[in-house]
């Protein structure tokens, strides 16, 4: 019995890893504390929605740091 490889985990991970201490976001991706950490066992579905909306995210809080 011969098993498929997974696909590899979609993330937006940049290996720039420093949290924003006035957002609590990461500064590489923009995601939360709680989202890197339950990342691996998120569905696809849920990665993307989260991906769909770091774009904004980071923007907003570049916006707010000035």
């Amino acid at each position: 019995m011969t098993t498929e490889p997974k696909p590899p985990l979609e993330t937006p991970c940049i290996d720039v890893c420093e949290m924003d201490g006035a957002s609590g976001l990461c500064i590489g991706c923009g995601r939360t504390l709680d989202e890197i950490a339950q990342w691996a066992a998120m569905s696809n579905e849920e990665r993307r929605a989260i991906m769909a909306i770091l774009p904004a995210r980071k923007t907003l809080a570049e916006t707010v740091k000035g």
